[in-house]
C-alpha cells in the first residue's frame, strides 16, 4: 500500500527551527509543512507592506530556508509554507536569493496567489457579495469599510497540488488553511479528487490537524511533569496511508511524547463541532475517530471520515478599532496586596483629573487573578509580591498615551517597595471581522519562478 510521510516544520511566526532540521536530517519524510499565520498575523502584514511594498511575508523564511535548503534539497524534500503572508512574491524572491547563494540553480520556487481580498473588497462589496460578520450578525461591512486593512480568505490545496505537479521543489503561500500545507501533497500523492475522494480527504484533514501545530502534538501537556527532554522537543512526523489510516510519530530520541493522550489534546484544538470540523478542503467527523497506541512515541488513526468540502470560504477582516494603553507597577512585602489596592484607588482617581476618555478600564492582580479573573479567591495570606496591572481600550493614541504615564506616578504615589516596570507605548486594537464567501469568487493561482 503506498504512503507518505510528511513532517511539521512550525507552528506560529516565532517558532524554533531546530526540530524541522532534525526531522528533515533523520525523520525520512518526504514533505515538511511550515504553518507561521494566525487570525491577527494578516492584519500586521499588511500594516507591514503598506509601509514597504516589499515586506509583508513571514521573515523568519530566510533563516529557515539557509538551514533546510541544503539538507531538503539533495533528498529532495518538498518544502511547503505559508510564510509568504501577504506578500508571497517577496518571499519567493528571498528564497531565491538564498536558493541562488547556495548553488541551487534550477531550483522551483511555486507562488500561490488569491487568497488577499483586499484589493478587490470595493468591487465585491458593489457586486452584493454578503459579508454578514459570523460574531454578531452585523450585515453592514460599510461601517468600517474605511478602517479596512487586511482581508484574507482561507483557500485549500487546489494551487498547491498544481505547484507540485509543475515540480516545485518550495511552495510559498499566503493565507491558505493550516491544513492544506499537508492536505496538498497528500492529495497530489494519491492523486484524489475532490468530488469522488471526500472521504479520504476528511481522513487527511483529520490527520493534518494533528500535526499542523508542530510541539502541540508532542508537548504532552496533560502530563507536563511526566514529559521528558522538552527543551529538545520533536515535531511530529505523519506517515499517511492511501487507504486513509495514519500514524502519528517523531524522531526516535528526540523530546516530548506521541501516546493516545498527546494526541488526543490536539484533536480537541479548535474544534466546535466534533462531527463538522469545515475547513477548504473538506469536512471533518471526528466522532468516529479510533486511536491505537502503538508505543514507541507512534499512535495509528483510523476510522476517520466526512463529508464533501463546503462550498462557502472563511474570510478573515482585519479592521483598526482603537487603540491600547497600559502599565504595570509591582508591590513588595508587606501587604503587597494591600498596597496594589491602594494603587489601583490612586490610579482611578487620576484618569479622573487628566479626564481619560475610555471605552473599557481592566485592572489585573498579577499573581492573584491575572488567569483566573473574577473567579480567582482572595488571597489569605500576606504575599510575596504583587504586581498591578492597567490596561484600556480608546478611540486616540493620544488618550491611550495616558494609561501608561498616568501608571508612572504611582512610583511615587504608592506604598513603599514600589517599583515601575518596563514602559508600554500605546498601540493600535486590531479587531477581527469574520465572515464567509461563495467559492467561485475566489480564484487562486500559481507561478513557478525558477532559481537562476
Amino acid at each position: 500500500m503506498k504512503k507518505v510521510r510528511l513532517g511539521a516544520g512550525s507552528a506560529f511566526w516565532g517558532d524554533m527551527l531546530e526540530p524541522a532540521v532534525e526531522i528533515a536530517k533523520k525523520g525520512n519524510v518526504k514533505y515538511l509543512g511550515f504553518d507561521h499565520l494566525a487570525e491577527l498575523t494578516m492584519s500586521i502584514l499588511q500594516r507591514q507592506k503598506n509601509k514597504d511594498p516589499e515586506m509583508g511575508y513571514i521573515r523568519d523564511i530566510i533563516p529557515w530556508m539557509e538551514a533546510l535548503l541544503p539538507i531538503s534539497q539533495p533528498k529532495g524534500i518538498k518544502l511547503i509554507t505559508n510564510a509568504g503572508g501577504v506578500n508571497p512574491r517577496s518571499a519567493a524572491e528571498q528564497v531565491a536569493k538564498v536558493a541562488k547563494s547556495l548553488g541551487f540553480s534550477g531550483m522551483k520556487i511555486a507562488v500561490i496567489e488569491g487568497d488577499d481580498l483586499y484589493p478587490k473588497l470595493d468591487e465585491l462589496i458593489a457586486k452584493g457579495v454578503d459579508f454578514t460578520n459570523l460574531d454578531n450578525g452585523d450585515k453592514d461591512i460599510k461601517k468600517v469599510r474605511d478602517r479596512i486593512i487586511a482581508a484574507n480568505v482561507y483557500i485549500g490545496s487546489e494551487s498547491i497540488i498544481e505547484a507540485l505537479e509543475q515540480g516545485a521543489d518550495v511552495v510559498i503561500a499566503g493565507r491558505c488553511s493550516d491544513t492544506a500545507l499537508y492536505m496538498g501533497p497528500i492529495m497530489y500523492e494519491f492523486g484524489w479528487t475532490f468530488e469522488k475522494d471526500y472521504e479520504k480527504i476528511a481522513a487527511a484533514q483529520i490527520a493534518s490537524h494533528v500535526i499542523e501545530c508542530a510541539e502541540c502534538a508532542t508537548r504532552g501537556f496533560n502530563e507536563w511533569d511526566k514529559v521528558k527532554n522538552v527543551a529538545n522537543i520533536g515535531f511530529p512526523i505523519l506517515e499517511f496511508s492511501e487507504n486513509g489510516e495514519a500514524i502519528i510519530e517523531k524522531v526516535p530520541g528526540s523530546g516530548g511524547v506521541v501516546n493516545e493522550w498527546s494526541i488526543k489534546e490536539q484533536l480537541m484544538y479548535e474544534v466546535h463541532d466534533p462531527k463538522n470540523y469545515i475547513m477548504p478542503d473538506g469536512n471533518a467527523d471526528f466522532t468516529s475517530i479510533k486511536l491505537e497506541d502503538l508505543g514507541n512515541d507512534r499512535v495509528k488513526l483510523s476510522d476517520m471520515t466526512g463529508k464533501p468540502r463546503p462550498e462557502k470560504l472563511k474570510v478573515q477582516i482585519g479592521y483598526q478599532d482603537g487603540w491600547i494603553g497600559e502599565g504595570q507597577i509591582y508591590f513588595s512585602w508587606p501587604n503587597a496586596y494591600q498596597k496594589a489596592k491602594q494603587a489601583e484607588e490612586i490610579i482611578r482617581e487620576r484618569f479622573k483629573a487628566v479626564k481619560l476618555e475610555a471605552e473599557e478600564i481592566q485592572f489585573d492582580y498579577v499573581g492573584v487573578n491575572m488567569l483566573h479573573g473574577s473567579v480567582a479567591p482572595e488571597p489569605s495570606a500576606d504575599l510575596n509580591e504583587v504586581g498591578l496591572r492597567v490596561v484600556a481600550r480608546t478611540k486616540t493614541r493620544e488618550e491611550a498615551a495616558k494609561i501608561g504615564r498616568e501608571a508612572t506616578h504611582i512610583w511615587t504615589l504608592g506604598g513603599v517597595g514600589t517599583a515601575y516596570g518596563t514602559p508600554y507605548r500605546p498601540r493600535p486594537v486590531i479587531s477581527l471581522w469574520p465572515t464567509l464567501i461563495p467559492r467561485e469568487e475566489v480564484k487562486t493561482t500559481c507561478t513557478i519562478k525558477e532559481v537562476e
